[in-house]
């Protein structure tokens, strides 16, 4: 039996996500940015929370973390390479590792770029991909850490991915990443046809994300980047777009 993945907004513009496995009820948060949405959320899926998953140290990820360990006695699983400027790990993770929420079995992607221990988890049933601030619908997360080359080879491990993979990434910046992206690659039709979408889902209140792999694939400017030169020309623009 699969998960079941459900968004939550929290803060300004970030998402945190609930993943239950369905066999057993187990259920996860990735990247609880603030606690007060995540426990809403709970008290009407059973009031469990067996994991906190986490990709980076950046506040916007973590800031609920010891607020929802403490309430729910969860276990805090994160990047081992940044786990000396985070919420104590109970689960330090590196590239490759395993990780089991009930009968759904997840990896963990080493993602340096955005940050250097940044990591991804990727689960298969049904393929979904828990990115942080790696990859956004229509763009990528900002150097602050990494250097172009690490982020190209992050991204380049994202496009092996199944095309149907959920991109279940930490932040609503689809709208702004569209304009970007539209600004780049203007005749791109499939570009052309998701800005369009992405316009209206924002004019309703609603959330552009998950998106597809494959549907990054074909419009995403940052992994389409044929090599790190570009992929850095690229960030360099979109940093004063």
């Amino acid at each position: 039996m699969p998960l079941t993945i459900r968004a939550i907004p929290v803060l300004s513009d970030n998402y945190a996500w609930l993943l239950r496995d369905d066999a057993t009820g187990v259920t996860a948060v990735v990247d609880p940015g603030e606690a007060p949405p995540i426990e809403r959320a709970l008290e009407q899926n059973g009031n469990r929370l067996d994991f906190i998953l986490l990709t980076h140290h950046h506040n916007d990820h973590i800031g609920g973390t010891n607020t929802l360990r403490t309430r729910y006695h969860a276990k805090v699983a994160g990047p081992a390479a940044e786990q000396h400027r985070m919420p104590k790990l109970d689960l330090p993770l590196n590239d490759n590792d395993r990780i089991e929420i009930g009968q759904s079995a997840g990896r963990v992607l080493a993602m340096p770029g955005h940050t250097l221990g940044h990591i991804a988890y990727y689960f298969d049933q049904p393929p979904a991909l828990f990115c942080g601030d790696t990859l956004f619908s229509l763009g990528c997360g900002r150097l602050f850490e990494g250097t172009a080359q690490q982020m190209f080879a992050s991204l380049g491990k994202l496009r092996d991915l199944p095309e149907q993979t959920r991109v279940c990434c930490g932040h609503e910046y689809t709208l702004s990443n569209a304009l970007f992206a539209l600004h780049v690659d203007p005749d791109n039709p499939a570009l052309q046809a998701r800005v369009q979408e992405v316009r209206a889902l924002r004019e309703r209140g609603l959330p552009t994300v998950p998106s597809t792999l494959g549907l990054e694939r074909a419009t995403n400017p940052f992994l389409r980047a044929p090599n790190a030169q570009i992929l850095s020309d690229l960030r360099k623009q979109k940093d004063v777009f």
